[in-house]
């Protein structure tokens, strides 16, 4: 995976549902698919542009992630929220720290550096530890964008049931997951786009997350040149899925990588 000044590359490191595919204990035909894309781990992507390296999510399966696709460098740490699906890979960003010497910031919502603080009170406490701990540096964002590595990042605010997650845009791509709708005033910033990444859980109506039926016509009204759904169950099976989606949209599998050229 390599980007040039002028691309950002994007690699899915994840693209299954919370408890990811297969799901423990299950013998339906998705779980026990030989298809590799119906193994899916926790829901999460990597960014390659100017030489940098930008991970959303810290999941569960992170160090499974990162060594199975080869990860070697990671420069910031996006947050969408702060459900155990999306941070508790957190501590083993630690080889990073060693590896590139020097801290990495993170950029999360008031309420997810909550969690994070919360959850890993030993990263942010200050005390000293026999033991050692991920080196970060914590940056507040909330709906206003903000430039990384020369490139402008727009932080799209979505609902998700009662909570509240952040998608984000990078030039002509933009990555949301775990979402319930979606703002009209963040539908403003997601126009224009050469590559969308939506929440498309499965068909049946879900409380927090978006069916196949809803993020298709999210996908119309947007109109992105091609979109990708993700955070995918296992009441989803990739080939039979896709045979039916429009064909601009394609389901997200881990290991899809995918490459878009910056703006100048």
């Amino acid at each position: 995976m390599s980007s040039s000044n002028g691309h950002l590359s994007l690699r899915v490191l994840g693209s299954g549902t919370s408890v990811g595919v297969p799901t423990i204990g299950c013998s339906c035909r998705v779980c026990t698919s030989t298809d590799p894309r119906d193994q899916r781990l926790r829901p999460s992507v990597y960014l390659r542009y100017r030489g940098r390296g930008v991970l959303i999510d810290t999941t569960p399966d992170f160090r499974q992630q990162v060594l199975r696709f080869g990860v070697d460098r990671i420069d910031a740490i996006l947050y969408t929220h702060g459900h155990a699906d999306h941070i508790f890979g957190l501590d083993d960003v630690r080889p990073f720290n060693y590896h590139q010497q020097a801290p990495i910031p993170i950029y999360a919502t008031d309420e997810t550096l909550a969690v994070l603080k919360r959850c890993f009170s030993y990263i942010f406490d200050g005390r000293r530890s026999q033991s050692s701990c991920p080196r970060i540096e914590a940056h507040r964002i909330d709906a206003k964008p903000f430039r990384l590595f020369g490139v402008e990042v727009t932080p799209i605010p979505l609902a998700h049931g009662d909570g509240a997650t952040s998608g984000f845009r990078f030039g002509n791509i933009a990555y949301l997951t775990d979402h319930s709708a979606i703002p009209e005033e963040s539908k403003a910033k997601l126009r224009d786009l050469d590559v969308l990444f939506l929440d498309g859980l499965r068909h049946q109506p879900h409380p927090t997350h978006t069916t196949v039926e809803q993020a298709l016509a999210h996908v119309r009204e947007l109109q992105p040149k091609r979109a990708f759904l993700t955070h995918i169950c296992h009441e989803l099976g990739h080939e039979l899925t896709e045979s039916r989606l429009p064909d601009n949209v394609r389901l997200a599998f881990d290991g899809l990588d995918i490459d878009v050229e910056l703006p100048g």
